[in-house]
């Protein structure tokens, strides 16, 4: 049986139950966070282009009713297709293609993130619904309806979009920043966390950018060269107030983040060297979309369809830069502060410790044989095997192949831990700070020292035969 303990705020709002079940590992040859990571970047990327499509032709088919123009109503019916088949086609399946993969790869956290935001889950999945009936309705009446009712759908599929965006954005900063939620485990504390208003801001621009620069490149079809020039100028226009919010949003991002997040990836010696590299990539991907925008907006009539995809292409680069430094910047959390990226949770460390990994990973255990290479394998699948391969993405065979067991043995030593370090205020400072801490008995990581020693491949010696070959 598991421990169930239920919180309950003041005001009558039950979040919980906190529990650490015993779920398996999803055992991946590329990786459970490379898979995640693939179908991620693609929702993330198509998601934001929904919102920003929709926010973007919102304001455009307004000025169309106020002041018609050919030119502008035609682009608009023309990238309409493109908007309907984002949002309502591939936004959905990457969506539950994303909901399919983490449930396998990491179940722990899927049901912490759904037993915490249950009813902002729930809201956000109506939003999406209004979405997609107003994005197909919107689609579907083009010259059937009068000109304000038409407006009107695009409007509501606008603010479905955004609604869908606020409240994720929520949800995922909380995994980052869960601020006062780690004492109070609120709804509204965890939702309102400090990384939330400078993550929407951010991401607010990056729609916009994406909406306006592939546009300027369904624009760029538009014969007459005045009405083109005009189109341009509007969405550079556009583009350039989606870069002004977007990098105010990422300084005040940076600002919130504690010390310790960080020193991960900022300052002189990042603790992560490729999330520093990544990092300033981003800024390289925000500079050349500011250069591109600032062009488009002065000499509109110089723009082709080279420096659109390229527009495009730098916004790619500002958001996946900016979603892969808040992903890696977690470590080693997948909810920072309270759940270890394994699914350990930071309150379980000083059981753990006494009475084993293996008797919660029952899965694990029951795989165990008595000698200490099965038993070791097994506290590697309950404990590491979340974040490593034995031979593809981060190969544990590859990172153990020059430690004898001496220096195995004295490096998981290094990452034991009483939990102290972890729950202390203000944080400690552990010595590795992007790997969980090692939990579990001395037999234990006696028993893994002696697996990852027994994964050597040893060196083939010479044949005769080669030897007289050589």
């Amino acid at each position: 049986m598991h421990r169930a303990e239920e919180f309950r705020r003041p005001g009558g709002l039950r979040i919980g139950p906190e529990v650490s079940m015993d779920y398996p590992i999803w055992d991946v040859a590329v990786g459970g966070g490379v898979l995640i990571g693939a179908i991620a970047v693609l929702h993330v990327v198509v998601s934001h282009f929904a919102v920003g499509g929709g926010l973007v032709m919102a304001w455009a088919e307004a000025t169309l009713v106020r002041r018609p123009d050919p030119a502008l109503r035609a682009l608009l019916k023309r990238a309409s297709l493109m908007l309907i088949l984002v949002s309502t086609v591939f936004g959905a399946i990457s969506g539950v293609a994303i909901w399919f993969v983490i449930g396998l790869v990491h179940p722990a956290a899927t049901s912490a993130l759904i037993h915490t935001f249950v009813w902002g889950w729930a809201i956000e999945w109506a939003f999406f619904l209004l979405e997609v009936v107003t994005a197909l309705a919107w689609y579907a009446t083009w010259d059937r309806v009068r000109p304000r009712t038409h407006l009107l759908l695009i409007v509501l599929y606008a603010f479905a979009a955004y609604m869908s965006l606020v409240i994720i954005q929520g949800i995922l900063g909380f995994m980052l920043t869960p601020g006062r939620w780690l004492e109070t485990r609120g709804f509204w504390d965890g939702f309102l966390n400090p990384t939330y208003l400078p993550g929407l801001l951010f991401r607010t621009g990056v729609c916009l950018l994406l909406a306006a620069a592939y546009l300027t490149l369904a624009a760029l079809r538009e014969r007459d060269r005045e009405a083109r020039s005009r189109l341009v100028r509007f969405l550079a226009r556009i583009g350039v107030a989606g870069i002004l919010l977007a990098t105010a949003g990422l300084f005040w991002w940076k600002g919130v983040l504690p010390a310790e997040v960080q020193a991960n990836f900022l300052g002189a010696k990042p603790l992560i060297a490729s999330l520093a590299t990544g990092w300033r990539h981003m800024f390289f991907s925000l500079g050349a979309a500011a250069v591109l925008a600032l062009l488009a907006a002065l000499f509109p009539r110089s723009v082709r369809w080279p420096q659109a995809v390229l527009a495009l292409l730098a916004a790619f680069g500002l958001l996946g830069g900016y979603e892969r430094a808040r992903e890696g910047a977690r470590k080693p959390f997948i909810v920072r502060g309270y759940m270890f990226s394994n699914g350990i949770l930071v309150s379980e460390i000083p059981a753990l410790n006494r009475d084993g990994i293996l008797s919660k990973a029952r899965w694990a255990a029951h795989e165990a044989g008595r000698d200490p290479v099965s038993r070791g394998r097994a506290v590697y699948r309950a404990q590491c095997a979340a974040c490593h391969t034995l031979d593809g993405y981060l190969s544990i065979r590859k990172m153990t192949a020059a430690a004898d067991a001496d220096f195995l043995s004295l490096f998981l030593t290094s990452l034991r831990d009483d939990g102290a370090k972890w729950t202390a205020k203000p944080p400690g400072k552990p010595d590795f700070p992007f790997m969980p801490p090692f939990v579990g008995t001395d037999e234990e990581l006696s028993a893994l020292v002696a697996y990852l020693d027994s994964l050597k491949v040893p060196k083939p010696e010479k044949t005769a035969e080669a030897t007289r070959a050589h």
